[in-house]
């Protein structure tokens, strides 16, 4: 690899012929640079990194190790895939926002300094809400500013915790965080907004949903796991994520099965996978943290997939409700076997590539005798596969027949959905090749018979429950309120409520320093003084404020 050949930079450099490129020539290139930027991913060595000072800091914008390449290789396996399934979108913001959105995630990952996290962290934030936008509805600019928000928050946060972290250690090195006071748990949650952990997670369900087709599967695989990266690297056996990443797999999966619409169940499930992450994470052996690697790759594919088939459902019937679908297998056969193949991979179904990943943080928690967590994640495993597995391709492509006639998605997506469904089937049949690439030496076989058994019956029964209780398993038309509620509700009028004290406040301070004005140009004449200024609300306020602030700087340096 050339030492200053930065794939990040590279990809977004690439993005930009996207601007003038039309036809077969942009879809074209649409593929051919991920595929470049994979390659010079797979040149990358572990240890190799380039370092350079600015402004006082060292600085490392490309660190490669084991840990982030293992990251590296599924971002850019992912892009491809994700932009096959979108070549027939013929929206050029959505693509090059989809390209900056990848290669800032692949800067995280690839960055060996707080301060280059910090800004592709919120190149990523920028990026990525506009594949919310530019599905041009009402509630997805709503969900889109709900979701740029939260975020902004967080990378607010990360920015101060930068800050704190340099005057605590007077580095800025992205290693393991053990610093004392403000700065860790700052950094920390700034992480955990990303992860969606509750109850900070209310973003993702909001806003998935509402992106378009083809972004949501960007949207699936770059944040939530690049969050878990930082997590592996930043905070590696912190029992606190133990606890939270256990409460993510149940949290999850219990919304799921009230969910009525198919993308935001999906949604649903990668707070609780990316649960599974996050507790393997809080556990920090060796087995559990070769697992979270393990099982975000994997995840990024099966979640990709699953997503991508709910996409093609909505693209061409124009309906994401259960409630709306079904008898769909008889038009869009090959939609439902793909989808199948991320279904049996995301709940863990033997040779599928959930089975050889998220078995491994099971296994973690057992032999590291934590008996709680095993069981309350087995029990999320149920919940998954009985909304994943069996509620939602039963009454998508079951069920009742809704009346629908769609067509399959057109031939490119369903070439990108094969392409995730071979690569879920080949990694649960030979789970070598990806354990070769973890953090740590592997000493785990997920086909071992009391692993076969375990996994095999827990999913019968589920299935068995599942065929009792089919009747009341329906989708149900109704919303299932979260914690969004109190800022979509209360917190809204908070807000605005604000705004109005503080619009108040403004108008009466101007008024009063008016009448300060009128009684001086009564003294003095009216030549020495001039209110005009003040009398808009724009430039009055910003000069009377500015005034003000001056002031009170004037005071607190004289009083020093």
């Amino acid at each position: 690899m050339i030492d200053w050949l930065h794939p990040s930079v590279l990809l977004m450099l690439g993005m930009l012929p996207l601007i003038w490129l039309r036809g077969r020539a942009r879809q074209i290139w649409q593929v051919t640079l991920p595929a470049i930027i994979l390659g010079l991913i797979t040149t990358l060595a572990a240890g190799s990194q380039l370092s350079l000072s600015f402004m006082g800091l060292e600085l490392t914008p490309l660190r490669v190790d084991k840990l982030s390449l293992v990251f590296a290789y599924v971002i850019g396996i992912i892009l491809i895939i994700g932009n096959i399934f979108a070549l027939q979108v013929e929206d050029r913001a959505q693509h090059i926002a989809a390209g900056l959105y990848g290669a800032s995630a692949l800067g995280v990952v690839l960055a060996g300094d707080l301060v280059t996290l910090y800004v592709f962290w919120e190149i990523m934030m920028i990026a990525s809400v506009w594949l919310i936008w530019r599905r041009k509805t009402p509630i997805a600019y709503e969900a889109g500013m709900r979701y740029l928000l939260v975020h902004a928050l967080g990378g607010m946060l990360l920015f101060v915790g930068v800050i704190g972290y340099y005057l605590a250690t007077g580095s800025v090195a992205f290693e393991k965080i053990d610093v004392d006071g403000w700065a860790f748990w700052l950094i920390l949650i700034a992480f955990l907004i990303n992860a969606a952990v509750p109850p900070l997670h209310a973003w993702l369900p909001d806003a998935y949903p509402e992106a378009t087709v083809t972004g949501t599967v960007f949207l699936s695989a770059l944040t939530t796991k690049t969050a878990v990266y930082t997590l592996m690297r930043g905070y590696p056996g912190l029992e606190l994520l133990l606890w939270l990443g256990v409460a993510m797999t149940l949290y999850g999966v219990i919304y799921a099965t009230l969910i009525n619409d198919i993308r935001r169940l999906l949604s649903y499930h990668i707070i609780s996978q990316v649960g599974y992450m996050v507790a393997g994470v809080g556990m920090g052996t060796a087995l559990a943290l070769n697992g979270t690697a393990a099982h975000a790759f994997t995840h990024i594919l099966y979640k990709a997939l699953l997503l991508m088939g709910a996409g093609a459902v909505l693209q061409m019937t124009g309906r994401s409700r259960m409630s709306d679908l079904g008898g769909l297998y008889r038009y869009m056969p090959m939609t439902f076997l793909l989808y199948m193949v991320g279904a049996l991979s995301i709940s863990a179904f033997p040779l599928f590539s959930g089975f050889v990943s998220k078995t491994m943080i099971v296994e973690a928690a057992a032999v590291d005798y934590r008996g709680v967590v095993y069981l309350l994640m087995l029990l999320a495993a149920c919940g998954t596969f009985l909304s994943t597995g069996l509620k939602l391709p039963y009454f998508t492509f079951f069920g009742k027949d809704s009346g629908l006639r769609p067509k399959e998605p057109p031939i490119n997506m369903q070439i990108a959905m094969g392409i995730a469904a071979a690569l879920c089937f080949l990694i649960g049949i030979f789970p070598g090749a990806l354990y070769a690439i973890l953090p740590f030496p592997v000493d785990y076989n997920a086909y071992t018979l009391s692993h076969l058994l375990k996994e095999l019956q827990l999913l019968f029964f589920v299935g068995l429950g599942f065929v009792v209780v089919i009747r009341y398993a329906g989708g149900k038309d109704y919303i299932a309120l979260d914690v969004d509620w109190l800022y979509r509700g209360p917190g809204r009028r908070l807000v605005i409520h604000t705004r109005n004290m503080i619009a108040e406040a403004n108008h009466d301070v101007r008024a009063e320093f008016m009448r300060f004005l009128a009684k001086l140009q009564t003294r003095l004449g009216k030549a020495h003084l001039d209110g005009s200024l003040l009398r808009t609300w724009a430039t009055g306020s910003m000069a009377l404020w500015t005034a003000l602030v001056l002031a009170l700087v004037l005071v607190l340096t004289l009083g020093t």
